[in-house]
């Protein structure tokens, strides 16, 4: 039986340019692993704003009002299965359906969110004084790191469809940036101020979703 390279001489040189340039690859972590160092930048960020924020008026106002507890269930839950979620979109191998992952945690934000806005209308005294302004800049200037460190987090991966893992890393990041604005909100959310923390929170999504598209984009090598 005659040797296929003796009929195809230029075999051996295609292989030999094909895995000329190539380097080993590390194994990445799992998208769970990921997804639990990325929440674990929240927690440490959360005691950090924890030692300068109120939380006695804080934990007075979740213990009585259990629609606020629960939106901030919620915006919790959101972020945490939003961040796995994106960074289950970050591999190949994984399908569109990741990205349903944080409707039930977003479901449960917007529909307690909602009934404190509710109650407002009818115990108007029972919303504190707030700047919507301050709001958004809290989301939005928060979002700035956590996004960085998401996406530093997502481009090691290789996703086929980069602009909606970007976008639902942004949920994941303006969903812990809520969170954490309830150090310093701990009140019922008037229909503008909910109008405000969609807004800030739409921009962030919206923001991510075009980075992810040129950021987390599969990178190909440009053929000589």
């Amino acid at each position: 039986m005659s040797d296929v390279t003796s009929l195809n001489p230029g075999t051996n040189g295609l292989i030999a340019d094909l895995v000329a340039d190539l380097q080993p690859v590390k194994r990445l972590p799992s998208p769970w692993l990921r997804a639990a160092l990325w929440l674990g930048i929240v927690v440490v960020l959360a005691c950090a704003l924890a030692t300068v924020a109120d939380l006695s008026a804080l934990r007075h106002r979740l213990m009585g009002a259990p629609d606020m507890w629960l939106a901030v269930l919620g915006s919790t839950a959101t972020a945490g299965l939003a961040a796995i979620a994106a960074f289950q979109l970050g591999l190949p191998d994984r399908g569109r359906a990741w990205a349903l992952l944080p409707l039930p945690g977003l479901a449960l934000w917007l529909g307690a969110s909602g009934l404190g806005c509710a109650r407002t209308w009818f115990l108007p005294e029972t919303h504190g004084p707030a700047d919507g302004k301050d709001c958004m800049m809290f989301i939005i200037g928060l979002s700035v790191p956590l996004t960085v460190v998401m996406f530093a987090m997502l481009r090691r991966g290789y996703s086929l469809y980069p602009s909606l893992a970007g976008a639902v890393g942004g949920l994941a990041v303006a969903a812990a940036a809520a969170t954490l604005l309830n150090f310093f909100h701990p009140f019922d959310a008037a229909i503008t101020d909910l109008a405000v923390h969609a807004t800030a929170v739409a921009l962030v999504v919206g923001a991510n979703r075009l980075l992810g598209g040129a950021i987390l984009a599969p990178r190909r090598r440009a053929r000589a």
